[in-house]
């Protein structure tokens, strides 16, 4: 057995959490915050039997897209901070571990 911790960005996490759950995965979701934008995430935790997790990586991927965003950029001198053109970026996407698991209780 497999623990898969996905990292999720806010907009792709209720796609994400339905298909698994369509696909009889048992799913946890916490709210976490981070990365290079701070923005929203969502880590989704599932247990996962070995025959099964190229499916449900798969389905992650497959809902967590990355796309271009634009960001506001700013340039720090001596004489303050300026605003200058908005900078492309990519966001979205999924950050995905996997753990194996020695013991698995439910109770």
């Amino acid at each position: 057995m497999k623990l898969v911790m996905a990292v999720v960005s806010n907009d792709d996490a209720n796609l994400v959490i339905k298909t698994l759950i369509q696909s009889d995965f048992f799913v946890t979701k916490l709210a976490t915050t981070g990365g290079f934008l701070k923005s929203g995430n969502t880590t989704i935790i599932i247990g996962v039997q070995d025959d099964r997790m190229d499916e449900c990586i798969e389905l992650i991927s497959e809902h967590s897209k990355q796309r271009t965003k634009l960001v506001p950029n700013a340039i720090s001198s001596e004489f303050g901070i300026f605003s200058s053109t908005p900078v492309e970026v990519q966001v979205g996407g999924a950050t995905i571990f996997v753990l194996d698991v020695e013991q698995f209780i439910k109770t």
